[in-house]
């Protein structure tokens, strides 16, 4: 015998049970932005190993950016300096083959041109790269409060300071020696080329003085004259390029000062 279908009965009248959504809600701005702090690796719950790996990658990165800048710097200075010396043999070698006639002059007044522009480029660079300088001494002393911070205890050890303020990085230059900072400044390889070019100015403006036919003090005014301008012209722009690395309440950009000196 076939078995007889059975009947099923008609569902309840009322509301339909709420069906669950297999679909995850959708999140909110603020939620989607804000990343599960247990699903979020911290820096402070790195190893120490892993830590002291990534500081002292970035130390030699600083190192190897400092090495190179002063590379550069002394090739300037040098081609510089050579391109000065062979201009003062070109004028000597042009002085013993026509006597000292109108053309000795002209030569000497656009060789003295020559060397006053290079040099004013020169130490524009110089002066650029001393800044640069003083921030990677600011990173590398954040680094070493960093390496302070890691090791407590340490410090001990340090030769040079783990502050990236202005005294932290006067520290590191002087290795902890008293030095005035005037002194440190005019044994300085741009107070050096500072001095060459002023030399120089005072030349070219009495060289063009005497040309024109000026009398010896007049001759002797405007090249000190010159002189004096242009030390001052350089000795503002340095003022104001090293003024916001010494102002304690400048932002040094992504090197922060910490005040962590002790």
């Amino acid at each position: 015998m076939s078995a007889e279908p059975r009947a099923v009965a008609p569902p309840p009248p009322g509301p339909l049970p709420a069906v669950r959504s297999e679909q995850p809600a959708a999140q909110t701005p603020d939620a989607a932005q804000t990343p599960d702090a247990a699903q979020t690796p911290s820096v402070a719950k790195a190893p120490p190993a892993v830590v002291a790996q990534i500081l002292a990658t970035e130390h030699w990165s600083l190192l190897g950016t400092r090495s190179m800048l002063w590379s550069e710097l002394m090739s300037r200075i040098s081609i510089h300096l050579t391109v000065s010396s062979a201009a003062l043999v070109v004028l000597a070698l042009v002085a013993q083959g026509t006597g000292f006639g109108g053309g000795f002059w002209v030569m000497a007044i656009g060789l003295a041109s020559v060397i006053l522009v290079l040099g004013t480029l020169t130490l524009l660079r110089v002066t650029i790269g001393s800044q640069e300088d003083h921030l990677l001494i600011a990173g590398m002393n954040r680094l070493r409060a960093a390496y302070r911070d890691l090791a407590p205890g340490i410090e001990e050890a340090f030769v040079t300071s783990a502050s990236d303020d202005h005294l932290g990085v006067i520290a590191t230059y002087t290795l902890g020696a008293r030095r005035p900072v005037v002194l440190h400044a005019v044994s300085s390889t741009a107070f050096f080329l500072l001095c060459f070019n002023t030399m120089v100015t005072a030349v070219l403006a009495a060289l063009i003085t005497f040309v024109a036919g000026g009398a010896t003090l007049a001759v002797a005014l405007v090249g000190a004259g010159a002189a004096a301008v242009y030390l001052a012209a350089h000795t503002v722009i340095s003022m104001l390029l090293f003024r916001e690395l010494s102002a304690d309440h400048r932002d040094l950009g992504p090197v922060r000062r910490r005040h962590t000196q002790r």
